[in-house]
């Protein structure tokens, strides 16, 4: 009997931290990441910083390219930030309103 492969997932996130700061991870498990960090256990970053929600995620296929992105996002400025964290209907509006 063979067995198929577990497609392990890689996520790259987002958090908005209380009081409006941005904290970028990466896990296989995003769900319990999450009450993680809204326990108070995953960061020392976010826990002084509670409650905090998703703001950004993406799918990566490998842990290594998952650190990599973890790591060019942790790089990208605070605006750059902050549009791939706003909502998607603002985003809508946005384009629309260039367009």
């Amino acid at each position: 009997m063979t067995q198929t492969p577990t497609l392990s997932l890689w996520l790259v996130y987002m958090v908005r931290c209380h009081d409006g700061s941005l904290y970028t991870g990466m896990t296989n498990d995003l769900s319990k990441r999450l009450l993680a960090h809204n326990a108070g256990t995953a960061s020392r970053y976010t826990r002084s910083r509670l409650p905090v929600v998703l703001a950004y995620k993406e799918s990566q296929p490998t842990r290594g390219k998952a650190l990599q992105r973890e790591a060019a996002l942790k790089k990208m400025s605070r605006p750059q930030k902050d549009r791939l964290a706003r909502p998607a209907k603002t985003q809508a509006k946005t384009q629309a309103k260039t367009q």
